[in-house]
């Protein structure tokens, strides 16, 4: 038994962690989810599929941070019994390692939202916390918890069911995979857009310890640390990692002259992992994190113009959350095809608590209160091998959520408050295989499919008097309903690999995105649903080119949607009517460019380019609110969809001698203007942004030293911009968030 754990409360207490790598372990130490050790170039060998290459993290790390631009990119999103080049899979995908989220300093998921073209990983910023995320131009505008996203998010191996509580501090990252277009084979429902894949950090069976801290403008403060070691050689190891910070707030409330944005965040994660010889290997991961702060900054465009971050508003709000989860996955190497069988294991426990000065003004016109509390319970089973040429990834998945939600409106200064919300049960079923016939030397033929089943039960309370109690979240239900839903969804593609360095791909395959019902509903004389689901044809041609350390992606899409859902917000006598229908069919077509070049051993520039266009097709609601359907409606933009995203960075590492090394990183990017509400009312502005940062890593390579800045030209952008009745403001009234601006801070971290 080793004793290394009495000193990780020390090492913790000390300050933060940096995640650094340490000589690698067996194949056998890792699984599926694990991600490889980095290789350089394209001709790495392919491991066995009985075996999956050992996590990132587990290796000697890169010596500049040019040298780990240089390496692989392995990924998991195939979920073949081994890990898979980033420039190998036939998919557009944008994957992020350990090393390039601490070189851009990532401290949650929409600090990534300007580096991968035509994505968007923001937050609506109506209630912090919750994920508005848009890929290839289809996301979701709304807090309403009931609504399945686009764009789904997967923590280590399980699908997060709701849209809240995603976009909050994270750490201890091992990797974050951006996968666009529909990923309904392999990921299921609710992935019409793509998918977005964080893995944690596993335990590790050699010791190691890091530490990190940093200060940025708000002012926020943070420190992090994580330890790991074996517990009993080879047989039993263990992990802790902690996070804290403490914001003060970065923006300014002109309405009592104090800072606003105010947030503590504490998140634990501790793990085990036990081993049995070569062929079995479990993964215990806990995480427990509690959220306190402000409310959402709220502007309105009634009172305030659109180009500065003035923020005045008499009631601050609060936003409370705690979650906690527990995933256990287990790997067994079999005989049988010389395969793995996989099984992941996930439970997650979420419950906020929100309120919001809505209208955005010094006046008591809107103050909104939210509360949501979710259970969700989900296994997946599957078995990846290969049988003479042909590679088999099957399985079956199990998810099953309960969802109590309720809010309340406290409307003109209080004369009329009303409540409602309601509960949600569901349950999913899933069995999908996928098969990879390598017939040719060069050429890999790829053909699956998933049949997904669910059902989903609810009870209603529409928005009135006492509609709801915020604190039981028991409601007076006037709607009773359940339905269920099945789907098809196959993928069919062909993959030529005319060299070891170069790949052309080209698929079709369908993803859907689940009906259901609208938990905030405000009309009496509208039902809540149901709704139909929206269903997704997808063709896209792609190619990848390695040229030495360099690496060029390109890749076409189009896409066909029929019955698309959309959240329609209206201004209404409540403030914002929010209804949800399938209001059309679309098309989306686009293309994307990445790149990454060695202009000199120690420069890298990197690029990314994006473009989408979309029209809809036999619209079927009144989506302009005219009173008809017409050519306005048919004419109208998609809503979040920016046709435009494109950007460059250049990285310079610079030897110093016997004193370290030095890198210096800038990057500029840019998104177009979108439109937000569905009428076209509503919109995003278009923004440039300038992110900076300068390093110095000691000749140890056990410590370093950063300043770094993001948003330095000070943009002003929303998370959201919904039309308020006038009477919530006057004329121009808005709900419209504020984002973050100019950010600069420090960040000493530590490695041991």
């Amino acid at each position: 038994m080793k004793y290394w754990l009495l000193t990780s409360a020390a090492l913790v207490s000390a300050g933060p962690a940096h995640a650094q790598e340490a000589p690698a372990p067996t194949a056998a130490e890792a699984g599926p989810q694990g991600q490889a050790p980095a290789q350089t170039g394209a001709d790495a060998p392919a491991p066995p599929a009985a075996r999956t290459p050992a996590p990132a993290g587990t290796a000697a790390p890169a010596s500049s941070a040019t040298e780990a631009l240089s390496e692989d990119i392995v990924v998991t999103a195939t979920k073949k019994g081994y890990g898979e080049s980033v420039q190998n899979v036939p998919v557009a995908v944008t994957a992020f390692g350990e090393a390039q989220l601490d070189a851009k300093f990532v401290q949650n998921l929409q600090s990534l939202s300007y580096d991968v073209p035509n994505v968007q990983l923001d937050g609506v910023g109506t209630a912090p916390g919750y994920a508005n995320f848009t890929i290839r131009g289809l996301g979701i505008n709304s807090t309403i918890p009931s609504i399945d996203p686009t764009v789904g998010v997967f923590v280590d191996g399980i699908y997060l069911g709701i849209n809240a509580g995603v976009v909050l501090d994270n750490f201890d990252l091992e990797g974050v995979e951006v996968l666009r277009g529909p990923q309904g084979l392999l990921f299921g429902r609710n992935v019409t857009g793509g998918a977005v894949v964080m893995r944690t950090t596993r335990p590790s069976f050699t010791f190691r310890a890091n530490a990190k801290a940093s200060v940025e403008t708000g002012l926020k403060k943070t420190v992090s640390g994580m330890v790991t070691g074996p517990l009993i050689d080879d047989v039993l190891a263990a992990k802790l990692a902690v996070y804290y910070s403490d914001d003060d707030g970065w923006f300014r409330n002109r309405f009592d002259g104090r800072s606003f944005g105010r947030s503590r965040d504490i998140i634990v994660r501790p793990a085990l992992s036990v081993k049995g010889g070569d062929d079995f290997r479990m993964d215990i991961r806990y995480e427990h994190g509690d959220v306190d702060g402000d409310g959402a900054p709220v502007q309105s465009h009634a009172v305030l113009p659109r180009d500065t971050f003035a923020l005045s508003i008499d009631f601050p709000g609060f936003y409370k959350a705690i979650w906690n989860q527990a995933i256990v996955e287990t790997n067994v190497d079999v005989g049988f095809g010389d395969g793995v069988i996989t099984n992941i294991s996930g439970y997650r426990q979420f419950r906020s608590r929100t309120a919001t000065d809505i209208d955005g003004t010094p006046q008591s016109f809107f103050n909104g209160f939210f509360n949501i509390a979710q259970k969700q319970l989900s296994n997946e089973l599957r078995y990846a091998g290969k049988f003479g040429s042909v590679e088999v990834t099957t399985g079956l998945y199990y998810f099953t959520q309960d969802l109590a939600y309720a809010e309340r409106r406290n409307l003109l200064g209080n004369s009329r408050i009303v409540s409602g919300g309601g509960t949600q049960d569901q349950t999913t079923w899933g069995i999908f295989a996928s098969a990879d016939w390598h017939f040719a030397d060069t050429l890999t033929f790829n053909l699956g499919g998933r049949y997904s089943w669910e059902r989903k039960a609810v009870r209603i309370s529409t928005l009135r008097a006492d509609g709801c109690d915020l604190d039981t979240l028991r409601c007076a239900t006037n709607f009773v309903d359940s339905n269920d839903w099945k789907s098809f969804t196959p993928k069919v593609g062909l993959q030529w690999k005319p060299d070891d360095q170069t790949q052309v791909y080209g698929l079709y395959t369908r993803g859907f995105r689940s009906g259901g019902y609208n938990l905030r509903n405000t009309d009496l004389g509208v039902p809540p649903g149901p709704f139909d689901q929206e269903v997704q044809d997808s063709f896209e041609i792609g190619t990848k080119k390695q040229f030495g350390r360099s690496r060029l992606n390109l890749a076409a899409f189009h896409n066909r949607m029929k019955d698309l859902q959309r959240e329609i917000n209206l201004p209404g006598p409540l403030g914002v009517s929010q209804v949800i229908r399938n209001t059309a069919d679309a098309t989306i077509q686009g293309v994307e460019a990445e790149g990454q070049f060695f202009i000199l051993p120690n420069l890298v520039l990197s690029g990314q380019l994006g473009y989408v266009h979309g029209q809809y097709r036999n619209v079927r609601f009144d989506i302009s609110g005219d009173g008809v359907i017409n050519g306005i409606d048919r004419d109208l933009k998609l809503p979040r969809l920016s046709p435009w995203t494109y950007g460059a960075g250049l990285t310079y590492d610079q030897a110093l001698g016997a004193l370290g090394s030095a890198t210096a990183r800038v990057d500029f990017t840019h998104r177009d203007t979108a439109r937000f509400t569905d009428n076209n009312v509503g919109f995003l502005p278009a923004a440039d942004m300038l992110d900076a940062s300068l390093t110095y890593n000691a000749a140890s390579r056990k410590w370093r030293l950063s300043a770094y800045a993001r948003n330095l030209l000070n943009e002003v952008t929303y998370g959201g911009d919904t039309p308020l009745t006038v009477a919530f403001g006057g004329p121009g009234a808005s709900l419209s968030p504020l984002n973050k601006g100019r950010v600069i801070g420090g960040e000493f971290a530590l490695n041991f």
